[in-house]
């Protein structure tokens, strides 16, 4: 149904921010990393570390430096850096890595009512692998959110301890993605 369902081992996802904090998400029981960092010089030796340690990696196409997050530089990440998938806010770089064969996971944030339904409609009209909520730390908005889509939802920012981990799990998100170490 959902290819990264059956990729998701450990339901926490590294969510790395700076390069110096891959080592410790390689070194972890994660088997999914969000690399949120990165430029156009390293981000194939970043990807080809991860995948090296086994683990699936999918990079912020927002956040490479250097690198385009438009259909020339998707093109680019999916024919010379291969990652597994990529994490993006705009809807036609979804698309656009789904006919290069990569997962995509949306980024939506939820700041109000409205975002929630814009943020539906987005995914509806791009067809992601996956949408990752932000603020992560929202159960009853990510309860609700698995009523309005079937699409598998990731919750992400401001969690903080394994107790939020844990309320967004039971409220039905797949995987929530951290940035703090010691929960990878």
């Amino acid at each position: 149904m959902y290819p990264i369902v059956d990729l998701v081992d450990h339901q926490t996802i590294a969510a790395v921010q700076k390069e110096s904090d891959l080592d410790a998400a390689l070194q972890g029981k994660v088997n999914v990393i969000f690399l949120l960092t990165g430029s156009l010089l390293n981000i194939h030796e970043l990807t080809e570390r991860v995948t090296q340690a086994g683990k699936h990696v999918f990079l912020h196409m927002e956040f490479i430096e250097g690198i385009a997050a438009d259909k020339g530089g998707l093109a680019y990440i999916a024919k010379h850096v291969r990652p597994t998938g990529i994490i993006s806010t705009k809807s036609m770089l979804i698309k656009a890595a789904k006919d290069h064969g990569l997962l995509a996971i949306q980024r939506i944030f939820l700041i109000d009512r409205n975002a929630v339904v814009r943020g539906i409609k987005a995914v509806e009209q791009s067809s992601p692998d996956a949408i990752e909520v932000m603020p992560g730390i929202m159960p009853r908005i990510i309860r609700e959110m698995t009523t309005m889509t079937p699409l598998p939802i990731i919750a992400g920012g401001l969690v903080g301890n394994q107790q939020e981990i844990d309320e967004g799990l039971r409220a039905g998100a797949l995987a929530v993605s951290v940035g703090a170490h010691d929960l990878w």
